[in-house]
């Protein structure tokens, strides 16, 4: 059994001006920091592209990863969700759980991956947590992918689906920094 990491890439980042997937940041791109990130804990790694994806597609080093393309990537996340966990079924058995990452994430470690997919199992539901804040990534079991796909809509991705199940919650403070890059850094205000 593994544990696949989706990483949902396929977003316009209108408050972000460009599309995530190809923001550099300490000498690589968005979307290259998650698949290398993923790539040490998770196998497969799945990325959804949507947005400009011809142009990430020729930028982005994304050895070892599958790409699928969500055509509706500008319906919101849900839709990028939905094509994410399609393309994981298509693998086919073996796949235990997948942590869905977020593109926009570039403190996310190993560490935390690890920590998160240790829980990992068909029936799994976790969130971690960062000084008692929920964030990302999100591990879920296989048996949870048609739920999750069926509730997903617009930007919600799977929070209504987890709001409304049992979810184990593990601390993953101080092993990553769990903040995502809505806005460029340097139009945050003090």
């Amino acid at each position: 059994m593994s544990v696949a990491a989706l990483v949902l890439a396929a977003g316009g980042g209108s408050r972000y001006g460009m599309p995530k997937a190809l923001v550099e940041h300490e000498g690589s791109l968005f979307v290259e920091r998650a698949v290398r990130t993923a790539r040490t804990v998770c196998d497969p790694v799945l990325v959804v592209l949507g947005a400009a994806m011809v142009e990430v597609w020729q930028r982005a080093d994304l050895d070892g990863a599958t790409v699928v393309g969500n055509r509706d990537w500008e319906t919101g996340m849900a839709s990028s969700l939905r094509t994410g966990i399609q393309g994981l079924q298509a693998l086919g058995g073996g796949i235990e759980a997948a942590l869905i990452m977020l593109v926009d994430v570039p403190g996310m470690t190993a560490e935390a991956l690890a920590r998160i997919s240790g829980h990992a199992a068909p029936d799994a539901l976790v969130v971690p947590t960062y000084d008692g804040v929920p964030g990302h990534p999100v591990l879920i079991g296989r048996d949870h992918w048609a739920g999750v796909a069926a509730s997903a809509t617009g930007d919600e991705g799977a929070r209504a689906y987890l709001r409304d199940h049992e979810v184990t919650e593990v601390d993953c403070t101080g092993l990553a920094d769990p903040a995502d890059w809505d806005v460029p850094p340097s139009t945050v205000q003090p």
